[in-house]
């Protein structure tokens, strides 16, 4: 089993950074694909971020904004945002597992409980 703990989240200005850990627990996820969704009020949970390997996939709304990243000897995989606009405000889940495709499709076997970002205008 694996245990994903997201932080980092809060309230910021549109234009400003936030940086989002996600910590591992209970196993490495070295060779797991690891992403990030987000669900934001009335709207269904939406791909952001993945990361395998040295590969990263990123949702055309956050191209060249947000950059996803990891840290094998913390077990710990980050979402640095930048540039935020009063649209990213959503609740952010980190989500795991063995299969690249089942994190990109939301189906991934771990996922964390997710940290508020507000992003204010």
């Amino acid at each position: 089993q694996v245990q994903l703990v997201e932080s980092g989240g809060g309230l910021v200005q549109a234009g400003g950074s936030l940086r989002l850990s996600c910590a591992a627990s209970g196993r490495t996820v070295r060779s797991y694909a690891m992403g990030w969704f987000r669900q934001a009020p009335g709207k269904e949970r939406e791909f952001v971020a993945v990361n395998w390997y040295s590969s990263t996939s990123y949702a055309d709304s956050i191209q060249g904004r947000f950059t996803i990243s990891r840290d094998g000897a913390k077990n710990t995989v980050y979402l640095q945002m930048d540039s935020l606009k009063p649209e990213d405000t959503a609740v952010y889940y980190c989500v795991g597992d063995t299969s690249t495709r089942a994190v990109i499709a939301g189906t991934g076997a771990y996922w964390g409980q997710g940290t508020q970002v507000t992003v204010s205008s």
